[in-house]
């Protein structure tokens, strides 16, 4: 692809993780450049939410580090690891079902509101001129994301593609720099799954987010990644250009030939 990536902004070096005597990953390395798109794929069990659970302070790996534009965070929770620039989305869907599509999104502000919550609450003052930009902020992501008829609408009542975008707005309204997407279409129809691709490369291209994507279509992989991360049974088995990792044997052999 064309796009324009820059150095390295998350550097994830020799990371192993371990549950009691189960290894779920053994010494992963791999960099992520600025403004890029970068899959991590490999057949279920592989290590890939484990390893995006490392990235984002879920889990804290035995070995190796983590550093994001040259600070490397170690025992840091997902709070943390959020205030420093890291969203990410879920593969099961943990959007607050009774509540609208705004305030959904909204809950993605909460780590920019500098106000203290009896204020947030009474909406006083700085308070109240601070929701407004927020307001403004997920108004243009609601825009963005091509939902705009359902604001006001309880996510629960919506169809699931469309859920899967709420998702992302929620995510995209933490502004990051570095956007975790754990397999985002999953579940989807065709049409949503291209509907989604669009946005994603979007997110990337407008905001300049730079993204790591968990996906099981290889299609998609193959069509919006920059460079590919392979994982089979915790080690990397490939690492390159989505055509470099289509030729590799070990990932032939490990995945994509089981492929149905």
């Amino acid at each position: 692809m064309s796009r324009a990536v820059g150095d390295v902004i998350l550097d994830v070096k020799n990371i192993s993780l371990s549950f009691g005597g189960v290894k779920a990953l053994t010494d992963i390395s791999f960099d992520l450049r600025e403004h890029e798109i970068r899959a991590i794929i490999g057949p279920n069990g592989a290590g890939k939410s484990s390893m995006l659970n490392c990235i984002n302070g879920v889990y804290q790996p035995q070995q190796g580090s983590i550093a994001l534009r040259g600070r490397t965070f170690r025992h840091m929770n997902s709070r943390q690891v959020a205030e420093m620039g890291v969203a990410r989305t879920f593969q099961n869907l943990a959007l607050f079902k009774g509540m609208s599509v705004l305030d959904n999104i909204m809950t993605g502000r909460n780590l920019r509101m500098k106000s203290n919550l009896l204020l947030q609450a009474l909406r006083l003052g700085p308070a109240e001129r601070e929701e407004i930009e927020h307001r403004r902020v997920v108004e243009r992501i609601i825009d963005f994301l091509e939902i705009q008829p359902y604001r006001k609408t309880p996510v629960g009542k919506m169809p699931y593609g469309l859920q899967k975008r709420v998702d992302l707005g929620r995510a995209l309204a933490m502004e990051p720099q570095v956007l975790l997407l754990d397999e985002p279409m999953a579940g989807m129809n065709v049409e949503e799954k291209q509907d989604m691709s669009r946005f994603i490369l979007d997110v990337n291209d407008e905001f300049g987010t730079t993204i790591v994507l968990i996906e099981h279509d290889m299609g998609v992989v193959m069509d919006i990644s920059d460079r590919v991360v392979v994982l089979d049974y915790g080690k990397k088995i490939g690492d390159g250009t989505p055509a470099e990792v289509r030729g590799d044997p070990d990932v032939i052999r490990a995945y994509l030939g089981v492929q149905h």
